[in-house]
């Protein structure tokens, strides 16, 4: 229980500082992802497949799989958009899949 916790919070940390990038970009006029938005990435879905693991038999579908096909979408986005400037659309579409991401995370059905 306390390895779950543990990479619970990781896993919360990861999001918020992800979601903190992506708002540190809204006031520039040019948006470029950083590199640190890869790595995060990254720790997200490795967390995210983790908690999953330890929960296994007992797993909310209706919440794992439409997460992992928003992440999916958020880092093709990430990658199609590495080295270029970010179009202000894309930047919306990333940023409302963020927030679709959290919502189902914490809504209780």
């Amino acid at each position: 229980m306390i390895l779950f916790n543990i990479i619970l919070i990781l896993h919360f940390v990861a999001f918020l500082w992800y979601t903190a990038l992506l708002v540190m970009l809204y006031p520039k006029p040019v948006k470029q992802l950083p590199k640190t938005g890869l790595l995060l990435g990254i720790s997200i879905l490795v967390s995210g497949l983790l908690l999953v693991a330890l929960k296994y038999p007992v797993i909310n579908y209706y919440k794992v799989v439409p997460k992992l096909v928003i992440f999916g979408v958020i880092s093709t986005l990430n990658g199609l958009y590495s080295r270029k400037t970010l179009p202000v659309k894309v930047y919306l579409v990333i940023v409302g899949l963020t927030v679709l991401a959290s919502l189902i995370a914490v809504v209780k059905v």
